[in-house]
């Protein structure tokens, strides 16, 4: 029988590259420098320099890109879910601290959808370049205020606070529609806030050119504090308060009225800010008992005594800031003498002893009448009255300082000041003893009651501000102040 060559029909052998006949079979070979069986169904032939000779380096690859595609997948996942929590955690922030009873009020136009504007968190970061240091207006022990720009280019003065009262959200969504409703010249504006923080952020209107007290008490004195210009200072703020007190849609209380809080714009206008102790006045009621809060050297003695917040309160601290602006004293010094650290007590004993002209700022003895000084003072000495009953309204007190205001632009002195030689003699000129100064005066000597002298002791303390407990429970939804 002949032999068949397996090797001429490929169907026939299993060979990879050379096939060898042999008598009733084949055999398979590969070229020389390969390996393997030659076989198709065998090893092959492969090559010396073939990855099937490196098998590691294949799975090597392959490790490193199944690494890297977990790593990647890994990471995706962890920043899906980090996002996931935080929107979580804002949308908890945002119910925690009112948002949707502030946007359900919005929508029903109790609130007026243009006046009140939610910031997201974003916002605000981006606006105050992730609240960076050097943008840092002013810092209190309850919060801090930042300098930012919004996306409108409108600049800002963002309020950061520590902390808030959680069972007084519904009181803090209305004074934030309340007060974004505000439209005073006089009064800081406040363009709405942010409750997607822990704590809610509040954005005001930003004012240039500082605070009050640090014209009244800078060391080289302020160029622009003429006669004319403190009484303008005094009169608006007054009738911002007035405002507060009697046009607002409630009546507001400012509760910390003080020279720190009283804004100058580059004009030098006055503008009330700070309203993080605020409270609202329902109508019907004529007082809130509420927690005592307040700056030492401004608070009201009466308020310290009872807990009973009037508006009243407001006139008796305004009655200090207009102590300073005729002293150019702080309303808590050591320089003076122990029984005289107090600017509110001083200002009043020194008319009881006639010697008011004494401690008035030079300058304003110089540009002022007798007349307009003497008026000013015993406006003063009734806003500083230890019972609220007789002090006057606040409406009251901005008529009589609107009514001096036009007294000196009417009767100004020649060349804008008085006569060097007739101001010096004001120092010694006596209060009219028919003023009215001894019933007032009296409350402040020592044979009067306990309640005053009590009050002073207050003022023994370094700190500059006053949170006193009470038996109320009552707190204030925010209590965050800007202090200097």
């Amino acid at each position: 029988m002949p032999d068949i060559d397996e090797c001429a029909d490929p169907n026939a052998n299993s060979c990879e590259q050379i096939c060898i006949n042999t008598p009733g079979s084949y055999n398979c070979s590969c070229p020389e420098g390969f390996t393997g069986d030659g076989k198709n169904n065998g090893r092959g032939c492969n090559a010396p320099n073939s990855n099937s000779e490196f098998p590691w380096i294949k799975f090597s690859v392959g490790m490193g890109v199944g690494f890297m595609s977990l790593v990647v997948g890994t990471t995706w996942l962890y920043f899906c879910i980090k996002k996931r929590k935080l929107i979580k955690l804002r949308e908890k922030f945002f119910q925690q601290n009112g948002g949707f009873l502030l946007k359900q009020r919005i929508s029903s136009n109790e609130g007026g959808v243009e006046a009140t504007k939610i910031f997201t968190v974003e916002e605000l970061k981006k606006a105050t370049n992730n609240y960076a240091s050097d943008g840092i207006l002013g810092r209190g022990g309850n919060g801090i205020v930042y300098k930012g720009i919004l996306l409108d280019n409108r600049i800002v003065a963002i309020k950061k606070s520590k902390f808030v009262d959680e069972d007084q959200i519904e009181q803090f969504i209305n004074e934030v529609l309340i007060l974004t409703q505000v439209n005073h010249r006089n009064v800081v504006r406040l363009f709405g806030c942010c409750l997607e923080a822990e704590v809610p952020l509040l954005v005001y209107e930003y004012v240039s050119h500082g605070t009050l007290y640090e014209h009244i008490h800078s060391r080289n004195g302020a160029p622009w504090l003429s006669w004319q210009n403190r009484l303008r200072v005094a009169s608006e703020t007054a009738n911002a308060l007035s405002y507060l007190h009697s046009s607002a849609q409630m009546p507001i209380i400012h509760r910390d009225v003080k020279s720190a809080n009283l804004l100058l714009d580059d004009v030098y206008t006055a503008k009330v800010a700070d309203f993080g102790a605020s409270r609202l006045i329902p109508i019907d009621q004529t007082h809130l008992a509420t927690m005592v809060q307040g700056t030492l050297g401004y608070l009201d003695p009466e308020y310290f005594r009872t807990s009973q917040l009037t508006e009243k309160s407001d006139v008796y601290s305004f009655g200090v800031v207009l102590a300073e602006l005729l002293t150019g004293m702080k309303p808590i010094s050591r320089d003076r003498n122990d029984e005289d650290k107090n600017l509110a007590e001083y200002f009043v004993l020194s008319m009881r002893k006639n010697q008011l002209f004494q401690i008035l700022d030079r300058r304003v003895v110089r540009e002022g009448s007798l007349e307009q000084l003497q008026k000013v003072a015993e406006l003063v000495k009734s806003c500083l009255s230890l019972h609220g009953e007789d002090r006057p309204i606040m409406k009251e007190v901005a008529s009589e300082l609107e009514s001096l205001r036009k007294f000196t632009k009417n009767n100004p002195w020649p060349n804008g000041h008085g006569n060097e030689d007739e101001s010096s003699d004001l120092y010694t000129i006596p209060i009219d003893s028919n003023t009215g100064l001894n019933n007032f005066s009296g409350q402040y000597n020592s044979n009067s009651n306990t309640n005053s002298s009590n009050f002073s002791g207050q003022y023994s303390s370094d700190s500059s501000s006053l949170i006193y407990s009470t038996p109320n429970t009552n707190s204030p939804l925010i209590q965050n102040r800007r202090e200097t």
